[in-house]
C-alpha cells in the first residue's frame, strides 16, 4: 500500500508549484489583515448595523481570507491533501447494516462482561481489605 501510495505522488501531473516568499508572505499578511478587519468591523459596527448584517460581514470577510489562504503554497498543499483524502474515503468499504449491529452487540457484550469482571475483582479486594482492618490483634 505505501508503494502504491509514493508511486502516484511521484507519477501525479498536478505538482503545486512554488510560489515566490515574498509573495506567500503578502498573502499571509493579507490573510491576518482580513481577518482582523473582520473582528474589528464586528465590534466597532455594533451601534450601527443589526447582527445579522454584521454577521454576513464577517463571513463574507473569513470567505475572503480563506480565499487568500488557499492561494499560498501552504493553502496549495492543503487543497491537494484535501483532494486526495476524498479520493481515499470514496475508495473504503463501509459495512453493511447488519455487519455494524453485530460488531456493535459484540462489542457491548464485552464491555458488559468486562465491567463484571472487574466488580467481582472489587468486590474480592473490598472485602479482603475490610477483613484485614477488622483484626485485632
Amino acid at each position: 500500500m505505501a508503494l502504491e501510495i509514493e508511486k502516484n505522488k511521484k507519477n501525479a501531473p498536478e505538482q503545486v508549484e512554488q510560489q515566490s516568499k515574498g509573495l506567500n508572505t503578502l498573502l499571509w499578511v493579507a490573510v491576518v489583515v482580513v481577518i482582523i478587519a473582520a473582528a474589528i468591523g464586528n465590534v466597532y459596527l455594533a451601534e450601527q448595523f443589526s447582527t445579522a448584517i454584521r454577521v454576513v460581514g464577517v463571513v463574507v470577510l473569513l470567505a475572503v481570507a480563506l480565499g487568500l489562504a488557499a492561494l499560498t503554497s501552504q493553502g496549495k498543499k492543503a487543497l491537494a491533501f484535501f483532494s486526495e483524502s476524498r479520493t481515499e474515503l470514496r475508495r473504503i468499504v463501509w459495512p453493511t447494516r447488519p455487519e455494524a449491529m453485530q460488531t456493535t452487540l459484540i462489542v457491548i457484550g464485552v464491555t458488559v462482561l468486562t465491567s463484571l469482571i472487574l466488580w467481582g475483582f472489587d468486590s474480592i479486594i473490598v472485602s479482603i481489605i475490610n477483613f484485614l482492618t477488622d483484626l485485632r490483634f
